[in-house]
């Protein structure tokens, strides 16, 4: 089984090493990671989710560093992640999560006492951003009239209620609102930047099937291992992005390998 999984391995990495060098150019990647195991060591399942294409790396860091290395310090696209410090880097061109943040907002909401109100108003403008994001993937109406109705109705009222919740004297409602003032440029990319949602759940839902990957293997035992893992990982995302047939697709890299030809590149026209 680890010669078949040496020998996979070695026929893919061609294909993934295209995809892998591919991400720095793209418009918008969805980030996420998630811990797992090499051995006896802690590491970390990262994924970067651009439109037609997925590339998982597997490091025994979860340090700014290990995203840096995929995307490049100096990536121009829009990093889409949550508020996690390993992405600051990515500060200028980032989307943070409004699905996160849901989360969080409603923790205010359930902590009660004076962040209660704060949580109730800040859930209320999400809801409002949600209502016109959803118009306009349900075609009712343009990305112009979405932004244009988000910078007019939502935007000022949450700006006023991130002002109230700084001086807030729950410390938790103040932190997060304080927060979010910092980042405030970091809340709106999907309203400039086609192709970029307002939540990260690409990344997420992506990395679930990692996830369940994990939750059976209890991770790897080598970095042989990890790098098997990370590519077909990236391999069989890639495929269901472009509905490609995965046993094909295999089927032809290995032959490529037995016939010492070019492999197939899964990396779409950009």
């Amino acid at each position: 089984m680890v010669k078949l999984q040496v020998r996979v391995t070695e026929a893919l990495t061609p294909c993934y090493a295209q995809l892998k060098s591919a991400l720095p150019q793209t418009h918008a990647a969805n980030c996420d990671e998630t811990p797992t195991k090499e051995g006896s060591r802690k590491a970390w399942l990262w994924v970067a989710a651009a439109q037609l294409f997925t590339v998982f790396w597997i490091s025994l860091t979860r340090a700014a560093t290990a995203i840096q290395g995929v995307l490049g310090a100096d990536y121009r696209g829009v990093v889409s992640a949550d508020r996690y410090g390993g992405y600051n880097s990515f500060n200028k061109r980032r989307q943070v999560c409004w699905a996160h943040l849901k989360r969080d907002f409603q923790a205010l909401v359930d902590g009660g006492g004076a962040g209660a109100e704060i949580g109730t108003r800040l859930l209320t403008q999400l809801r409002h951003v949600f209502d016109h994001w959803h118009d306009y993937q349900g075609g009712n109406i343009t990305r112009r009239s979405m932004a244009a109705r988000i910078r007019c109705r939502v935007q000022n009222d949450l700006w006023e209620t991130l002002e109230d919740g700084m001086q807030c004297p729950h410390a938790q409602s103040a932190a997060l609102c304080t927060n979010l003032f910092h980042r405030w440029d970091q809340l709106w990319m999907f309203l400039t930047h086609a192709g970029v949602q307002p939540t990260n759940n690409r990344a997420e839902q992506v990395l679930r099937h990692a996830v369940i990957w994990r939750k059976l293997s209890f991770g790897t035992q080598s970095a042989a291992g990890s790098r098997f893992v990370e590519t077909l990982l990236t391999i069989i995302e890639t495929c269901r992005q472009q509905n490609r047939d995965l046993l094909d697709t295999l089927t032809t890299v290995l032959e490529a390998q037995n016939h010492h030809t070019p492999s197939p590149s899964l990396l779409p026209a950009m």
